[in-house]
């Protein structure tokens, strides 16, 4: 009797050879998902946290400015953390000058209406931080790039001009996961500082988010801006053919975190 060898017979496939083959391919299969669907799945659920963050905070800055524009004495806003870091910041800084016609002298004279720290709330998550800064919601990626994700409360109409200024009070600050509660209370009476005859506006705003105030600053209130991004600000300028008249709102808040 002539026995054939396994490669030539037309015989079924020896079940080692089988099993060989299935364990390759399940190799294979979960090689590939480890190295490709892992992270995959890491990133989408990073994304899906960040989004959720930047929805959260377009809720939380809707209730404070309640506060800044004295519709509510405190908010209290919950927020759910995935890791990271939340507290306020120091880093912010907003200096505001008006050029007024003086009758008494007569002549145009320079007046200072804001030099003070504005500060604000800030969240960092995988490299993203997500702010609440004077009214606004301010976002700033991996990249650098800067984001308005909710406008400040800035109002231009009928030669009348608007400026909060909401600066925070607080040093808390919290990491890790789980739900936090953000509160913010009002610290001392909102007071309202008015200015006649104004013919020229002067605003520089110190932020990490300097390059996307300078794109509100230029799109809304179509003022004349630079950046000096040695200086992390930016610098605006608008002179006005008619006098207008500015309010200055001070609101400032007191921010503490549960």
């Amino acid at each position: 009797m002539v026995r054939k060898n396994i490669i030539e017979s037309d015989n079924a496939v020896s079940e080692v050879v089988d099993v060989v083959l299935i364990l390759g391919i399940m190799l294979i299969a979960i090689t590939v998902i480890t190295v490709a669907g892992f992270p995959a799945l890491q990133n989408l659920q990073e994304s899906g946290h960040k989004e959720n963050i930047r929805q959260s905070f377009i809720v939380l800055g809707e209730n404070v400015n309640k506060v800044v524009f004295d519709n509510a004495p405190s908010q209290s806003v919950e927020l759910k953390m995935y890791g990271g870091g939340i507290w306020v910041t120091s880093d912010s800084h907003m200096n505001m000058t008006l050029q007024t016609w003086n009758s008494s002298i007569p002549a145009k004279e320079n007046q200072t209406a804001i030099d003070s720290q504005i500060r604000s709330l800030q969240n960092e998550f995988e490299g993203t931080t997500i702010s609440y800064e004077n009214t606004g919601v301010w976002a700033k990626y991996q990249t650098g790039d800067a984001v308005m994700v909710r406008e400040p409360q800035f109002v231009f109409n009928d030669n009348l001009l608007v400026i909060p200024f909401a600066p925070i009070r607080g040093t808390d600050g919290i990491a890790g996961k789980g739900l936090i509660r953000v509160i913010a209370r009002e610290d001392g009476v909102p007071s309202v500082y008015s200015y006649q005859n104004v013919s020229a506006v002067d605003i520089t705003i110190k932020s990490v988010y300097y390059t996307a105030w300078e794109d509100y600053l230029r799109d809304t209130l179509e003022m004349q801006v630079e950046v000096n991004n040695t200086e992390s600000s930016v610098h605006a300028h608008k002179d006005y053919t008619e006098n207008i008249d500015v309010h200055v709102l001070k609101s400032s808040l007191d921010m503490s975190i549960e």
